[in-house]
């Protein structure tokens, strides 16, 4: 998943970036209000975390500008404010969440994948389809009840597709989920995973569980059947 961190004081900001980095997400950073906004209009997030005192704009601003942009990523307000006036006023701005400082990191992790998966339309953290399982919090994909071996790209992309089962993701699209948005998205990385996840999901070439929609992306099948 694709994260964007908003936050003005660079310690917590990298201690933030690093956090999320270690649990799977690409990260990208913004450290006042004008780059922010800027940030989530014309790039692809799937969640992003907002301080509200920032320089420029603050970020109830930012929030306000994505939502009248239409960009409908949730968005998790991370702030000292703890009053419950702050939080109505948060939540009212479009924002899907809220958490107060001091906090543990723990925490914020398991809101953020809850905003993810919910976002996707999955309320729980374990989704299934046929034989293949994904739990979203041990970060593990299982093939008949045994677990699969990925690595971390690998489960990534499969991750994002099984989470938008039934939609056709672009190339483009998946490739900027997966890394940072200097990366030279020429490279045939993608088809690589791709065509290794095919083999370890599917070794029987029975199921199919990642389609090709010629000329369009890729597409997890979302009517896989028990063998």
């Amino acid at each position: 998943m694709k994260a964007l961190v908003v936050e003005d004081d660079q310690d917590l900001r990298r201690q933030l970036s690093l956090q999320l980095t270690e649990k799977g997400y690409t990260v990208e950073e913004c450290e006042e209000g004008k780059e922010a906004l800027f940030m989530g209009k014309e790039y692809e997030f799937d969640v992003a975390v907002v301080d509200l005192g920032l320089p420029g704009l603050s970020g109830l601003e930012v929030i306000k500008g994505w939502r009248e942009a239409h960009r409908d990523f949730p968005v998790l307000i991370l702030t000292a404010r703890g009053h419950w006036q702050d939080k109505v006023e948060g939540l009212e701005s479009g924002a899907d969440d809220y958490l107060v400082k001091p906090f543990q990191p723990e925490e914020l992790t398991a809101r953020l994948n809850a905003l993810v998966r919910r976002a996707a339309g999955h309320a729980k953290p374990k989704l299934t389809f046929g034989p293949l399982m994904l739990d979203t919090v041990s970060r593990v994909v299982r093939l008949q009840g045994e677990e699969v071996r990925l690595t971390s790209y690998e489960y990534r992309t499969v991750e994002y597709l099984m989470l938008n089962a039934g939609k056709t993701i672009s190339k483009t699209e998946l490739t900027e989920h997966l890394y940072h948005q200097d990366f030279d998205r020429d490279s045939n990385v993608l088809e690589v995973f791709i065509r290794r996840l095919r083999q370890k999901l599917d070794p029987d070439q029975q199921l199919q569980p990642i389609l090709t929609v010629r000329g369009l992306g890729y597409r997890f099948n979302p009517d896989l059947k028990d063998a």
